[in-house]
């Protein structure tokens, strides 16, 4: 806490333990160099690598398992039109996909739990077929059916159908405000507190958005990255912890910054994420509990400072 003044954080916070916040408060680029842990892996890379690195490294799993003559299924994050450069290197390489199939790890829903049909632009399926699936050479393009979401006729059956794939091979995604993974969103009706042991057989949900979700998401492109709160869905279709865990490696992306600056909510719940310990009201924390992976831009990894006073303008 702040020296000083004294407060409690507003209720609607899931998670309130002040004593780990001020711990993760303080973490610094010194201690994530110098980060141990038996299951997590952390990798630092330069703002200006990030974005090529997470692409090759999606790629490079797809080759692989190519060259191996195997299967890949992998958990995927939406929406990002980076996949379009995903598409291009396979293109370009001439790497088959019918090996490939890809499970998206959310969608959006509507108040009646409706999930968002892929006709919708910003869905995250439509916006799958079209940046990736769609820019694939046909002679390298798997059939449509590999590259699935949640819909509102599958959802039932969606943790199964990942578990009958023999479960994924890797799980994709970065880490929300709220401390989400997927929407997997602390403190809801849909994943409520519990202990851990428990918590982590749930499968998929439809699940109400947090403040936290719903703020985040209206800062992206696809809303026109003004704000605009009132153009988010109120919910989201979601893979479960149960679905998360079972995959044999997590690989966390986290670079968020408000355009070229140092504004990132990120910086702080990724920091929770690794060194609090695993608890439902920070769901990021399960990848303490399997082998996973934390890439972090360098400046995500940047010490939380105060901006000086001639920095700190508003307006």
């Amino acid at each position: 806490m702040f020296e000083g003044f004294r407060y409690r954080m507003p209720e609607w916070h899931p998670f309130q333990e002040q004593a780990a916040c001020e711990r993760a408060r303080r973490v610094t680029r010194a201690d994530w160099a110098s980060f141990k842990h038996p299951h997590l892996k952390v990798i630092i890379l330069r703002d200006d690598e990030f974005a090529f690195r997470w692409i090759q490294e999606i790629f490079g799993q797809i080759k692989q398992a190519a060259d191996e003559g195997r299967r890949l299924v992998l958990i995927l994050p939406q929406p990002d039109p980076l996949y379009a450069r995903l598409a291009f290197l396979c293109n370009r390489l001439r790497v088959s996909c019918h090996h490939l199939y890809t499970f998206n790890m959310d969608e959006y829903a509507d108040e009646e739990g409706r999930i968002a049909p892929e006709t919708w632009p910003n869905s995250f399926l439509y916006n799958m077929k079209v940046n990736f699936y769609g820019k694939l050479d046909p002679a390298l393009r798997p059939p449509e059916s590999h590259f699935q979401g949640p819909t509102d006729a599958n959802f039932r059956d969606y943790g199964k159908m990942i578990a009958d794939m023999g479960g994924a091979d890797v799980c994709y995604g970065g880490i929300g405000w709220s401390g989400h993974v997927a929407y997997i969103e602390p403190g809801s009706v849909a994943f409520p507190p519990m202990p851990m042991q428990e918590w982590v057989k749930i499968g998929p949900r439809i699940v109400k958005l947090t403040p936290f979700s719903i703020l985040q998401n209206c800062l992206g492109p696809e809303f026109g990255q003004s704000g605009d709160w009132s153009s988010v869905p109120p919910q989201g279709a979601t893979i479960g912890p149960a679905d998360y865990l079972a995959a044999r490696l997590r690989s966390s992306w986290n670079g968020f910054r408000v355009g070229s600056s140092m504004v990132s909510w990120q910086r702080f719940t990724v920091r929770l994420a690794a060194f609090t310990p695993p608890t439902p009201l920070i769901p990021a924390t399960m990848l303490q509990m399997a082998p996973s992976e934390l890439y972090l831009s360098e400046s995500l990894a940047a010490a939380i400072e105060p901006a000086s006073v001639e920095e700190f303008t508003w307006y």
